[in-house]
């Protein structure tokens, strides 16, 4: 199994076996700020959240290529990002606006919040069945 990580310092994201072997950048350009990756093997799709100047959710392939801005307007932070496998949704939770919204992994489109709160600093997100965890920092 291959691993794939954010790193946000030096605005990459990257891929390795479990041990640690075979590590090599999968994405470098356009990036600002990417914080959080999640990754669907069976469709081959590789999702990740951006924040900076442009705060965005964006996928492409595991190897990188043909990436496609999925959300870029009314996020901020976007943090944590999950795979809903069963149902084929997307989920991301944003620090700043306090939501956790939803999207169709494939086409980006039918947007819903999931869940809005105030006073909340949504860190991240995991989908299991019927149910979603999140964490506030």
């Amino acid at each position: 199994g291959n691993i794939y990580w954010a790193d946000h310092g030096f605005n990459l994201i990257e891929v390795a076996r479990l041990n640690g072997s075979f590590r090599y950048v999968v994405m470098a350009q356009g990036l600002e700020q990417p914080r959080s990756v999640a990754v669907h093997p069976e469709k081959g799709y590789l999702f990740w959240t951006e924040w900076g100047q442009t705060p965005c959710i964006g996928r492409a392939h595991l190897d990188g290529s043909e990436k496609v801005v999925l959300v870029s307007l009314g996020i901020a932070w976007p943090n944590g990002i999950s795979i809903d496998y069963e149902e084929n949704k997307l989920y991301w939770c944003d620090a700043r606006t306090d939501k956790i919204e939803r999207i169709d992994l494939e086409s980006g489109g039918n947007r819903e919040i999931v869940l809005s709160g105030s006073n909340v600093d949504m860190f991240s997100v995991a989908v299991f069945g019927a149910y979603i965890y999140w964490s506030d920092r």
